[in-house]
């Protein structure tokens, strides 16, 4: 679990950052979980933009996302979504205490 202060961190870090997964009208699904746990092992901290054909509450898809990709949610802001998780080899982000 993440506290408020590592939560302002993370969301300074995201700010330029450009989403790099969209949830379409189909919504979630296996592929884009699989594809999200990939990206984030690698980057540790990633957007995901949800189009506007997508009927779905976006804090619904946040914390489904969130939950099948094993990661933290660190914002939903408008219909775009900071999403975290520590990386086991690839550690790049340290955390404030």
């Amino acid at each position: 679990m993440l506290t408020g202060k590592q939560k302002r961190f993370l969301r300074a870090q995201a700010h330029h950052l450009d989403p790099i997964f969209q949830v379409g009208k189909g919504g979630t699904n296996d592929h884009l979980i699989r594809h999200i746990e990939e990206a984030i092992e690698v980057r540790e901290l990633i957007k995901v933009n949800i189009l506007n054909n997508n009927d779905d509450d976006r804090h619904e898809v946040a914390e489904e996302l969130a939950k099948r990709a094993g990661a933290e949610l660190v914002q939903v802001i408008g219909k775009t979504i900071v999403l975290y998780k520590e990386s086991k080899d690839n550690k790049q982000i340290v955390l404030p205490r």
